[in-house]
């Protein structure tokens, strides 16, 4: 990948990582475990890449 990404490229990026965290605990609890991430947000940095 360069070094030197697009402004386009950076946001994209910003976004999948504000998507990418755990849900909330309290949401945890009032499923009782049975929703523990959402499905959009199981993106690992090695596995699944961004669009260009």
């Amino acid at each position: 990948m360069a070094r030197n990404k697009t402004l386009a490229y950076k946001l994209r990026l910003n976004k999948a990582g504000r998507q990418n965290k755990s849900v909330p605990a309290w949401i945890i609890a009032k499923t009782r475990g049975k929703v523990r991430f959402s499905p959009k947000s199981r993106r690992n940095w090695r596995r699944t890449k961004l669009r260009a």
